[in-house]
Parts: C-alpha cells; sequence; structure tokens
C-alpha cells in the first residue's frame, strides 16, 4: 500500500491499547541522511479559540506505528507519548 504525505493529513492516529483519539496528523519528521520517516506529529490543541496559541505537539516515533488504514492509523504506546514545546508564534506588535 502506497500513501503520499498529503494523504496523512485525513488520517486519524488511535492508540491501540485504550482506543485514545489524539488527533489527525499536522506533520512528517524525516531522516534526509538515510531516507526513512522518524516520526509523526499530532499539533497540538488550540487554546481558546486559537487566540492563545496551541498546546504541546504529540510526537509518534515510528517504531510505535502499528498499521496504516484507510483513514486512520493504529499506534501502540503504554505511556501517554512525547511531546514538543508549543511553537512559537510571532507576534504582531
Amino acid at each position: 500500500m502506497r500513501c503520499r504525505l498529503s494523504e496523512l493529513r485525513y488520517k486519524e492516529i488511535v492508540n491501540i491499547e485504550n482506543g485514545v483519539r489524539f488527533g489527525f496528523t499536522g506533520d512528517v519528521e524525516l531522516d534526509l541522511v538515510n531516507g526513512k520517516a522518524c516520526a509523526l506529529i499530532v499539533p497540538g490543541r488550540p487554546r481558546f479559540f486559537g487566540l492563545f496559541g496551541r498546546g504541546e505537539d504529540h510526537v509518534f516515533p515510528w517504531e510505535c506505528i502499528k498499521r496504516f488504514g484507510e483513514d486512520i492509523i493504529l499506534v501502540e504506546q503504554d505511556a501517554a507519548p512525547p511531546v514538543r514545546p508549543p511553537r512559537e508564534r510571532k507576534s504582531w506588535f
């Protein structure tokens, strides 16, 4: 099965063990030297309608990904996924 990076945006990430839905894939971390995908990233939830930025991103290492479906990606993680700090937003002032 083949999948384009643009198609990943429409796939939701779900934990196999407890059924938690993390959201839709927002980004992919690539290793350009070895030509491999390293992780899938789900952006954090917006705070107060996006006016106060976003929460921390969820990062799913490639080793945790178990199966790709037509509309979901199944992952297996015992604990909470590693998170990245929120992205810095440029101020208009």
